[in-house]
């Protein structure tokens, strides 16, 4: 595997030298751009009230490329990750950080000491989502590395899956079971194009069940969604392609005609026997909202939909894919996924209450998304599941907001009794805000602001990382 490695790093790079040159790359440019260097503040200042109740950091992470050298060349979900935190404490914003995870690759360019901790794989980057688990912060990617611990000023610590000593590539979104503890997460490895793994993670840091599940053409699987029983699998038509590989593409998916699309439903507990498989028209999705279970055995799941994936786009996601967000129906006795569609309004991030994770819930918030490629001003939207209602609210003129996260103000508290987080941006690069808005008071005015000092660019998702 080693020698593979080395193997297709230099092919990669090889085949990067006979891409043509282009110095202009959208995902480069703008609020998309780079910033230039690690940045630490400790005057924030602040309009409104922090509520005392929070005392954590909320921790957003995205693609930050040290250099390029072909902009042409770039796709945007391959750019070193780097991570930008707010520290919330006794109704103080105590510091702003951003710092870069310390892959091999950036501690290399930045002239630091490699990180302890063991590496899967000849490419390292780790860019995509930051969590808590059991009270360890981890920066997560897909498709290979393993996972970066974070300490509390978000400083990369080490590398490894949790506390196992499991060889395996892990995921960009484990779901977390509120009653066990336990993560729960659909693997796939970008070398190996015959099978996924179901990996759930103990309380302890420990790999609790493990399933090989044989797939075809190595299907990329960005996320999964998990009810109280059932893990569901999305086996949708963007595969690895070797085409796009000794083109000289960095990012090696494509739309994939050929892949049936599918749905499997594996019992938690369960093996690769027990899945059981739901046909599916075409699409694909990159996030799930929540699943859970009702008394006949049906799962329900809602899911951003887009109808095809980087099928035309060799830098970043499909800008004129049409995208409606959408419950789906998985009956016992049925052979196909019914589809409802809850709006045919461009959006993505779906993001729910996640005490009520593989539970049935009321409330789903996105954020609206007409071209992914050149976001503009836009609204946070949130859904009634239960009277159909939806609202929508903006953050005021020039400004978008990235993905919202719910903080709930106590562990009972309900559904709608805490505050929805997010950075906003502004349209024109200015520095970027954290917002707090009252979940019951949707269409309101923010709890508060919080003005960053700097630009934190467009990325991808953030947490709530509570004490």
């Amino acid at each position: 595997m080693k020698q593979l490695d080395k193997s297709i790093g230099w092919l990669l790079r090889q085949t990067s030298k006979l891409a043509p040159y282009d110095a202009h790359n959208r995902y480069l440019e703008g609020n998309f751009a780079p910033v230039k260097s690690e940045q630490t503040s400790t005057e924030l200042k602040v309009t409104g009230t922090i509520p005392v109740e929070l005392s954590g950091t909320y921790a957003r992470i995205g693609p930050n490329p040290i250099e390029v050298s072909n902009p042409g060349q770039y796709h945007w979900f391959t750019g070193d990750g780097m991570v930008h935190g707010i520290r919330l404490q006794d109704g103080q914003a105590q510091w702003y950080h951003n710092r870069y995870i310390g892959t091999n690759d950036v501690q290399t360019k930045l002239d630091r000491d490699l990180l302890p901790g063991p590496r899967r794989g000849v490419f390292d980057t780790v860019n995509t989502n930051i969590i808590r688990h059991q009270g360890r912060n981890w920066a997560l990617v897909e498709a290979g590395p393993y996972p970066v611990e974070l300490d509390g000023e978000l400083n990369s610590v080490r590398h490894g899956l949790f506390n196992s000593d499991l060889n395996s590539s892990f995921t960009a979104h484990p779901h977390e079971d509120p009653a066990t503890g336990e993560l729960h997460a659909i693997c796939y490895d970008g070398k190996i194009t015959n099978q996924i793994r179901y990996l759930c993670i103990d309380a302890q840091g420990q790999v609790a069940h493990e399933v090989k599940i044989p797939v075809k053409h190595g299907p990329m699987i960005h996320d999964c969604a998990v009810s109280q029983s059932r893990v569901v699998i999305m086996d949708l038509p963007v595969t690895f392609s070797v085409k796009a590989l000794v083109t000289g593409r960095s990012f090696p998916y494509t739309w994939n005609p050929k892949h049936l699309a599918r749905i499997g439903l594996l019992p938690k507990r369960g093996t690769a026997a027990d899945i059981r498989w739901y046909d599916i028209d075409p699409c694909y999705v990159f996030h799930s909202c929540n699943a859970f279970d009702l008394e006949d055995g049906t799962l329900v799941v809602d899911v951003v939909v887009h109808r095809r994936m980087f099928d035309q786009s060799k830098i970043g996601p499909e800008a004129e894919a049409r995208v409606t967000f959408e419950r789906w129906t998985l009956k016992p006795h049925a052979g196909r996924v019914e589809r409802t569609v809850l709006s045919t309004q461009g959006q993505e991030f779906p993001r729910f209450d996640e005490r009520l994770a593989g539970q049935k819930y009321r409330y789903a918030y996105t954020i609206s998304a007409e071209n992914i490629q050149d976001l503009k001003p836009n609204t946070l939207i949130r859904y009634d599941l239960d009277t159909g209602e939806v609202l929508e609210r903006s953050y005021g003129a020039g400004k978008i907001t990235g993905e919202v996260v719910f903080v709930p103000r106590s562990a009972t508290s309900g559904e709608t009794d805490g505050w929805l987080m997010s950075f906003v941006h502004d349209e024109h690069g200015g520095p970027t805000q954290l917002v707090l808005l009252k979940a019951d008071d949707f269409m309101g005015e923010p709890q508060a602001l919080v003005e960053l000092p700097y630009r934190v660019p467009m990325g991808f998702h953030g947490n709530w990382l509570a004490d």
